[in-house]
């Protein structure tokens, strides 16, 4: 027996449907509903499986997108995606890793839902026009005008410069040696002045319900988070396809993506609600 198409392409399926939602378990939603939707197709009348599920996932996202942009406008203080773990494989193909970075999934927040799905389908997964214009329920013409919106609000939002593995890694591992220690003047030495915090609790944990700007401030909060605790480990891990970090505060664990410039830490996303830190075990399986 042949292998199921949809089996073959899960892991595509599945980085679609993450990227457009920015959240692993409604991604693993969306694939159940299209792999029951799946089960009723004529086979045999689908030419291009792939190009056919890919489409089929996109929908059942975009249904799920616009049910979820209600759901974030009720939700307590910052909203960020749910954090990946992942194999350091992922950041071999750059396009990919940049864009599941926590990073970007931020700045397509910021999208509409049929924004997002174009922009996310054609820059990332190269679709053409028609079949993109087919997933959505837009016109070709239109999809190219969307797309072109879509890139130029990403453009204006996403980090301006993109830095190496290896500087990343470097001031990652700074960052988190900082952290451990608690000492103010490392930590003020790693970020830039105007470096912003953002931190996503969900109202179940404390978190800061606004973005924090300035190192002065950044830092004191940081180092107080060293004191207020009895144990505080970090470690450095791969999470949507960069170097990160893992931090546990007496046994509670946070995920942590930073954004580098310079050699210094421009931006600091710190998951801490526990519902999106259910997949810091195992690697996700993530492909274009």
């Amino acid at each position: 027996m042949t292998e199921d198409p949809f089996v073959a392409h899960r892991s595509l399926l599945f980085t679609v449907a993450y990227e457009m939602l920015g959240s692993a378990a409604d991604a693993e939603d969306v694939l159940q509903e299209s792999w029951l939707r799946w089960a009723d197709v004529d086979r045999a009348q689908v030419r291009d499986p792939r190009a056919y599920l890919v489409r089929l996932v996109t929908r059942q996202a975009l249904n799920r997108l616009r049910t979820l942009s209600r759901r974030r406008e009720e939700y307590v203080g910052e909203w960020l995606p749910e954090p990946l773990l992942t194999s350091p494989d992922v950041a071999e193909d750059v396009e990919l890793a940049e864009s599941v970075s926590i990073a970007m999934l931020t700045v397509l927040e910021t999208l509409g839902p049929t924004e997002r799905a174009v922009f996310v389908l054609r820059e990332v997964f190269e679709m053409p026009y028609g079949d993109i214009a087919e997933a959505t329920g837009k016109p070709a013409a239109t999809v190219r005008q969307i797309a072109r919106r879509a890139r130029e609000h990403v453009a204006a939002r996403r980090p301006r410069v993109r830095v190496s593995r290896s500087e990343q890694q470097a001031v990652v591992e700074r960052f988190l040696l900082a952290l451990r220690t608690g000492r103010l003047q490392e930590l003020m030495e790693v970020m830039a002045p105007d470096v912003v915090l953002i931190t996503d609790g969900g109202g179940i944990v404390t978190a800061a319900l606004a973005p924090i700007h300035g190192a002065d401030v950044v830092a004191e909060i940081l180092a107080r988070a060293n004191r207020v605790v009895t144990d505080l480990e970090t470690t450095a891990v791969w999470l949507n396809g960069e170097p990160a970090g893992r931090i546990d505060m007496d046994g509670e664990p946070a995920a942590v993506s930073l954004v580098v410039d310079g050699g210094r830490v421009t931006r600091i996303y710190v998951v801490r609600n526990p519902r999106k830190l259910t997949r810091l075990e195992e690697p996700a399986e993530l492909r274009r």
